[in-house]
């Protein structure tokens, strides 16, 4: 494998990401075993994890798994979602980041994490505040690197200002929700992540399942991620949604390859991001995702795989800008 280096970090990583937000959910640790040691076996050193994915028992399992390779491996957690019932058990305060750093590193039996994600904006909490306790944190040695998920890029170019007035460690990775069907990152995100060289893992490179071909305008599965929660039909419950996922597995066919792999290599190609991060709840799912590593994915291909779906907007919202960026 051909490892590619994160952002302005000098850590090199795998092209893709292993999430492991299913361990100890969809996925018991006998499942969660198998699957850690079949990325491994495929070179991936990458995992993504968070203090609220299985109530903590991801970091638990994850924890137990890299124990013997801890050196080996590269592996982030979050901050923010609520991990209790108690007012100052989410948000991005001082006091909610120190603490939840502490208890995701005993949960993960290690005594630092290598990027430590805040999982989403806190208007509550000023931006100086919460950088200034990441920083603590990183003084410490506790988290090595900085990340930030679901934030708005005028949010985190704030951050970045306030960091580099302050003299704070700044956001180094950024994890937005990028896939054929939400491509939204492309206005502003992934041009800024570009700009100021950071890594960018970023999630739900099938759609939340929507680009595995099972979906379709008419076509739908019993059961799936997409049929049975609700937040993820709310996220891709548009018609375009369907009518992209549909012309998208006929394009799979034709070209004999897995949709999985396709989806995933679609993303892995933006230049801008550094490795998606892929998920499964068994073996079969993950192969599927895995082949995307073996997918030539030339310039001809990846056009005809973006024109199935709406290329946003530009942020200034020129057309000739956005005419010029496909030419």
């Amino acid at each position: 494998m051909e490892y590619v280096t994160l952002g302005s970090t000098g850590l090199k990583v795998s092209p893709l990401c292993f999430g492991t937000m299913s361990f100890g959910a969809e996925a018991d640790e006998q499942t969660s075993a198998h699957l850690f040691r079949r990325v491994r076996e495929a070179g991936i050193n990458f995992f993504d994890c968070a203090d609220v994915y299985a109530g903590g028992v991801s970091e638990e399992i994850l924890g137990r798994l890299i124990s013997d390779q801890r050196d080996e491996v590269v592996i982030t957690s979050k901050v923010c979602f609520p991990t209790g019932v108690h007012p100052n058990d989410a948000g991005l305060s001082r006091r909610h980041i120190i603490r939840g750093a502490e208890a995701s590193l005993a949960r993960l039996g290690t005594d630092w994490i290598d990027v430590y994600f805040v999982h989403s904006f806190d208007e509550s909490t000023p931006i100086e505040q919460t950088l200034d306790a990441l920083d603590h944190l990183r003084r410490q040695g506790k988290i090595l690197h900085l990340g930030v998920s679901n934030w708005a890029a005028w949010q985190i170019a704030i951050a970045l200002g306030v960091s580099a007035r302050e003299g704070l460690a700044r956001f180094e990775v950024i994890q937005p929700m990028y896939s054929l069907v939400r491509r939204q990152a492309e206005v502003e995100i992934l041009p800024l992540a570009a700009s100021r060289n950071l890594g960018v893992i970023s999630y739900s490179p099938l759609g939340g399942g929507l680009l595995t071909g099972k979906y379709g305008r008419s076509t739908r599965p019993d059961h799936g991620r997409l049929v049975d929660n609700a937040r993820y039909t709310d996220r891709y419950g548009l018609d375009s949604d369907f009518a992209t996922a549909e012309a998208f597995a006929a394009l799979a066919i034709e070209l004999g390859a897995s949709p999985a792999a396709l989806a995933v290599a679609w993303a892995m190609a933006n230049p801008s991001v550094t490795a998606p991060i892929i998920g499964a709840r068994n073996l079969q799912q993950l192969e599927g995702s895995l082949a995307a590593l073996e997918l030539d994915m030339t310039p001809d291909l990846y056009g005809r795989v973006t024109r199935l779906s709406t290329t946003p907007a530009p942020a200034n919202d020129r057309t000739e800008t956005l005419l010029a960026r496909w030419r």
